[in-house]
């Protein structure tokens, strides 16, 4: 069994994102501790990208503003090289094909794979294309993430077949962000994905913030994803949010629990 689907062994899981770099990488590093302590299942560490296509303007602002203090990539595996020293919760890289291209495909799987990430996830990489990465990610034994939408339909079951890890599903249509209510019908699409693949976990994102939206989720998935409610903290609270950050991962864990 796959690292991140032990994830999904005890309960619903939650699964926290966390823009790497903002608001400096020490701060990142608090937050990641205190997510896992905190009780994150999963945990998604944002790598910076100029152009971050899928999110919405919280996420966008956090990359700006960690692009402008210097943070690279190499900075990130750093700190996931200390994180992993005493941190055991699975982890995931997301972020976007250029960032993957531009330091070497190889290079890059070789490296997440050495520090001790779990998996992938590039959310500008269509299904048809994801063999431009997966055997590369697959040969130092990272999962490839693969992502589904409300438009995806008939995709749906072929996605779910050749998924690995989780299938990340996308709750509404649009930019990550905040949303007051999510429309989209989840059971039918979790339905879909466990018809085609019954061993994989479904984890539903964007647009969940409270811990009422998490618990009606976990009616229909195996896990939540939240990130722009948590970037929101870090901007906020900037080098003081992993108090912050910790609480709210406590708050939502123990309304997954609840189901």
């Amino acid at each position: 069994m796959s690292n991140i689907k032990n994830a999904f062994k005890n309960g619903k899981a939650f699964i926290p994102f966390v823009t790497c770099g903002d608001p400096d990488i020490k701060t990142t590093e608090e937050i990641v501790r205190a997510m896992a302590q905190n009780g994150a299942d999963l945990i998604e560490l944002g790598i910076p990208f100029s152009d971050p296509t899928a999110e919405g303007p919280v996420i966008q602002s956090a990359n700006v503003r960690a692009l402008a203090g210097g943070i690279t990539t190499d900075k990130i595996f750093d700190m996931v090289c200390r994180i992993r020293k005493d941190v055991k919760t699975p982890m995931v890289f997301m972020t976007y094909a250029n960032v993957v291209f531009s330091y070497g495909t190889e290079k890059f799987a070789a490296k997440a794979a050495e520090i001790g990430m779990d998996g992938v996830i590039l959310p500008d990489v269509p299904f048809e294309e994801k063999e431009e990465f997966a055997p590369t990610f697959r040969k130092y034994g990272l999962d490839f993430i693969s992502l589904i939408a409300p438009t995806s339909h008939s995709r749906i079951r072929k996605i779910a077949a050749a998924a690995e890890g989780f299938m990340y599903c996308v709750s509404s249509l649009g930019v990550t962000g905040v949303r007051q209510n999510i429309t989209t019908d989840i059971g039918a699409m979790t339905k879909l994905v466990k018809s085609a693949n019954p061993d994989i976990p479904c984890a539903v994102g964007f647009g969940i913030s409270t811990p009422e939206q998490a618990a009606n989720m976990a009616h229909y998935a195996d896990g939540v994803i939240v990130g722009s409610a948590i970037v929101k903290l870090v901007g906020k609270y900037g080098k003081d949010a992993a108090g912050y950050v910790g609480q709210y991962v406590s708050d939502m864990k123990k309304a997954l629990s609840a189901n």
